[in-house]
């Protein structure tokens, strides 16, 4: 709240502007409607009126006595009372006790209306209520402090308090006997749901500011001395009673900020006594602040000394140890170098240990395979040799099919090697543009040429024994990787060594 009262003080000119020209723009009205009706007039002026009540006492007391006179030239008593009533305030908000009392003594409060005569008591109990705190004596404050409360309990029951009125009012109960939900929230969002006018909010956050203590009593003063600004109002107490309450817990900036704020407006309005009132208080808030910062200079002057001889201390001790502190980040980077390099080659060892043991893994059931199959064809050769049935060795013999034992060879080695590699032809092929991507049909593990690269990335580069493993000749073999090559992303050694980088994917795991 105190951030936004900032904000806002930096913009009171606008707003002070704002209300200057809707003052402008009634005067000129009132000038246009001289020969109206009194009542015309009299609401006009009651109007500029209102603008200065709590804006410039000057202007707000030339317009009250337009009013007594007007309401004198149409014989209406209830207005030239009510005028006088409000002639009363803004003299009394002025500090202009007397004559405040000469217009009150004017008037008989048993001759007016239960409205009036609310307003009368009113005005009197807060002049002797000003009085008592501008004499601040030991004996006649009591008196009339004593005055002022029977005046303000007399206007109580003369008429009767709004649910608004009393719910404001329960804020000053003990806290044995408020409601539980008449917490400083729930007096926020009271306010601010009753559709008040920026005074109106103002008015009534003072008057809940006097039912607490603390950050409490500083939040509901910043938010009256906020909507005082926005209502572009100086007969303020709000932003007065703040800086008081800011430096009794000894946050003198702020203190000093909103109590020169408030000397301002008080000079401007023509708040005579909350003039005397500031200027009572504000040179001892300043001195306060003047001491304040000559302690912090002080403070930070041997701080700075202090952290410059630890400075220099520190200086040195640094030239002392920084080669060796040189040394030892040289060293320590020298160990993670040969520390990652080592991981990569026990990574490379390792992968090359899990694919040699699953290729020798194959390499052994393949050869037990064929092993068996050539026992089984041996023994049905002899037993047709002892038998003399040479024709039926000749059926055996076809039955051994080169090219379909190479396929299923193709098709285990296949199968083996995506295990390993499960992510081989993807990888593969995002090496590629998508319309040179080379995928296997369906059922097929993988195709000649795949078979190529996946021979290289198990290590095997040497094109004679790429040949004899696939059975193609040496420049078949050179032609189908050159022309892979040619269409790849990435050109050059850079292609093989991508290759290589597929990663290995443990199958034990």
């Amino acid at each position: 709240m105190l951030t936004v009262l900032k904000k806002e003080l930096a913009r009171k000119c606008l707003y002070d502007t704002k209300k200057e020209k809707m003052i402008e723009r009634l005067k000129s009205q009132f000038q246009n409607k001289q020969n109206h009706s009194p009542a015309v007039r009299y609401n006009l002026c009651n109007r500029i009126f209102d603008c200065y009540r709590a804006y410039k006492f000057d202007s707000a007391f030339v317009y009250a006595n337009k009013m007594i006179d007007i309401a004198r030239q149409s014989n209406n008593q209830d207005n030239e009372i009510k005028s006088q009533i409000l002639l009363g305030t803004i003299l009394l908000n002025s500090g202009l006790y007397k004559e405040a009392f000469d217009v009150v003594e004017k008037l008989d409060p048993e001759k007016l209306s239960v409205p009036l005569r609310s307003d009368y008591l009113i005005l009197r109990g807060r002049l002797y209520s000003g009085i008592a705190e501008y004499n601040n004596d030991g004996y006649f404050t009591r008196r009339y402090q004593i005055q002022s409360k029977q005046d303000l309990n007399h206007a109580e029951i003369t008429v009767a308090s709004t649910e608004f009125e009393q719910t404001l009012t329960d804020a000053y109960l003990p806290d044995l006997k408020r409601d539980k939900k008449l917490t400083p929230q729930f007096y926020y969002r009271y306010l601010t749901g009753h559709k008040l006018s920026e005074h109106g909010i103002a008015m009534s956050s003072t008057r809940l500011s006097f039912a607490y203590h603390g950050d409490n009593k500083v939040f509901f003063l910043s938010l009256a001395a906020i909507n005082d600004i926005r209502s572009a109002t100086k007969e303020t107490l709000a932003i007065f009673l703040l800086g008081k309450e800011l430096y009794r817990q000894n946050r003198t900036n702020e203190a000093y900020l909103f109590m020169q704020e408030a000397v301002k407006n008080a000079k401007f309005y023509g708040a005579r006594n909350r003039e005397v009132q500031i200027e009572s208080l504000l040179p001892a808030i300043a001195n306060k602040l003047l001491a304040e910062k000559q302690y912090e200079r002080d403070r930070f002057v041997i701080v700075l000394l202090v952290i410059l001889i630890i400075a220099l201390v520190l200086f040195f001790t640094l030239v002392v140890y920084r080669k060796q502190l040189l040394r030892i980040k040289a060293n320590e980077k020298t160990i993670i170098d040969q520390n990652i390099e080592l991981k990569k080659v026990n990574e490379k060892l390792w992968e090359s240990s899990r694919i040699k043991e699953e290729l020798i893994g194959l390499f052994l059931k393949t050869c037990s395979t064929y092993i068996d199959t050539l026992d089984r064809a041996k023994r049905k050769i002899l037993h047709s040799v002892k038998l003399g049935k040479f024709n039926d060795i000749k059926p055996l013999l076809d039955d051994v099919q080169i090219d379909r034992e190479k396929e299923a060879l193709y098709e285990t080695l296949d199968n083996a090697f995506l295990k390993i590699f499960p992510n081989f032809i993807s990888s593969f092929n995002l090496l590629l543009s998508p319309e040179d991507q080379i995928w296997p049909k369906g059922g097929e593990g993988l195709n000649p040429t795949l078979r190529i690269f996946a021979l290289m990335r198990l290590g095997i580069h040497e094109l004679p024994t790429v040949a004899k493993i696939l059975g193609y000749s040496e420049s078949t073999i050179y032609t189908y990787k050159i022309r892979v090559k040619a269409k790849a992303l990435i050109q050059g050694t850079d292609f093989e060594k991508s290759i290589m980088e597929i990663k290995f994917i443990d199958v034990s795991g």
